[in-house]
């Protein structure tokens, strides 16, 4: 089955957002199984499958430090231990399910998780494992889209696949707000920098631009939308160089 295969190996950046399903804060269990199953189909096809989870459904820290009146830096290591007990979560679910899985965390937490090591990672992958990074880059002032970047070209990933919750790739304007938006099929990195679309920030679009990892945006609510996109089903927006990107 994997010779069918569009992509061989992905890295999934999945938002805290996107498990929070019509709460908007911790995580619904249906929705969360439904992370578990679509992850399962591809495991089961041959793919390798690498996980960088966000954790701003529990803590962003941003958004708290203003909040709170908190250290930026110190609002920040909270984030990233939101992200990890996302992290142990999935690993919990994907394994009573039979998918074998590691979570390695950038912050030393040797109790629960490996520390993060390139080869580690890339052996865990080359057994069919599913491989789950928590705590960000280990850094303050760094997000969750920078450490899905990064991961991705440290594990030689074909693409990085960004799980939006209810956006369904990157649009001109805001499709919420504005009625006449108009979705692309296809950016490049340049005109994601230089237009300043936020669909992530600037450091992984730079980060993937340089080591050439096409990027994927779309809406996770869709049944099967992982399976559809490693076999080559065009859905989202496609964000790459300009002589890469599908026609």
């Amino acid at each position: 089955m994997q010779k069918n295969l569009k992509y061989k190996k992905i890295l999934l950046k999945l938002s805290g957002e996107a498990l929070t399903g019509d709460k908007g804060f911790g995580i619904e269990p249906f929705v969360i199984e439904r992370v578990a199953k679509e992850i399962a189909d591809l495991v089961n096809l041959g793919v390798g499958v690498a996980i960088v989870v966000g954790g701003g459904n529990i803590f962003r820290g941003l958004n708290s430090s203003a909040q709170l009146g908190m250290d930026r830096a110190a609002a920040d290591y909270v984030g990233m231990l939101a992200t990890i007990i996302n992290a142990l979560i999935l690993q919990g679910v994907l394994e009573r399910d039979g998918i074998p899985t590691r979570v390695q965390t950038a912050i030393t937490m040797s109790s629960v998780a490996e520390p993060y090591i390139r080869r580690k990672a890339v052996r865990h992958l080359e057994k069919n494992r599913v491989v789950i990074f928590g705590g960000g880059t280990g850094n303050p002032f760094f997000t969750t889209d920078t450490t899905a970047a990064l991961r991705a070209a440290e594990i030689d990933a074909d693409i990085l696949l960004m799980a939006k919750n209810g956006v369904d790739g990157v649009y001109n304007a805001d499709p919420r707000v504005d009625k006449n938006a108009t979705r692309f099929e296809t950016l490049t990195f340049e005109k994601v920098l230089t237009e300043n679309y936020r669909i992530m920030d600037a450091a992984a679009v730079s980060i993937c631009r340089d080591n050439k990892i096409p990027i994927r945006v779309f809406d996770f609510a869709q049944e099967g939308v992982l399976t559809n996109i490693v076999m080559g089903e065009k859905i989202g927006t496609e964000i790459g160089l300009a002589g890469s990107l599908s026609k």
